[in-house]
């Protein structure tokens, strides 16, 4: 683990190479309440690295430091912004993808931009609480200007986002937890490859 020094306190990330020449490289975050041994997110990290993409996954400075409760909003943007500003790319023109799951994806989203990404990857994105239809976080997704690929359960207590242009939502077995982990890496890796080209 390699520890960033943020406004918010230290966050750490985790790099792991593939075996050739990197191709981009995919940031991961994790959930509100999990970390970056997600299910999920591990299929994702080898399903990017089956194609030569490198993988960080970050660890917000409020897992760092042990607390379960995550920070705010903006706060996990900014020490998610400083560990992409810390994150050395062998050449700067290497695109970058951010993603991750639930509150992780919601970060990258509102990132995007800020970051420079070449797409968002976002895995159980959270569309509104449990129960709270009218609390709806879509906004965050209309706001992102680059592709967008859901991976969401079936099942999902935190909603169905909807597919639009340039946001494509693969419906898998299951509920927010995402456990179908054949079917997230089959669908990361088809998106990768065809940005990848």
């Amino acid at each position: 683990m390699i520890e960033v020094a943020t406004p918010h306190g230290p966050a750490r990330y985790e790099l792991h190479e593939p075996g050739g020449a990197p191709r981009a490289l995919l940031v991961l975050g994790h959930g509100a309440g999990g970390g970056i041994g997600a299910p999920d997110l591990v299929a994702a990290r080898d399903a990017a690295l089956a194609l030569d993409v490198s993988v960080a996954l970050v660890e917000q400075p409020y897992r760092v430091a042990g607390r379960k409760s995550p920070a705010p909003a903006a706060q996990l943007d900014v020490a998610w912004l400083a560990v992409l500003e810390a994150l050395a790319r062998p050449d700067p023109a290497t695109p970058l993808f951010a993603g991750g799951r639930s509150s992780g994806a919601r970060v990258a989203c509102r990132t995007a931009g800020a970051a420079g990404a070449a797409g968002v990857l976002c895995l159980a994105f959270p569309l509104h609480p449990p129960g709270r239809p009218e609390k709806t976080r879509l906004p965050e997704l209309e706001d992102v200007a680059v592709p967008v690929l859901i991976v969401q359960g079936e099942r999902d207590p935190f909603g169905m986002p909807p597919a639009a242009p340039d946001r494509e939502v693969v419906v898998v077995p299951g509920t927010h937890s995402l456990r179908s982990t054949g079917r997230i890496g089959a669908a990361v890796a088809d998106w990768l490859a065809a940005r990848l080209g």
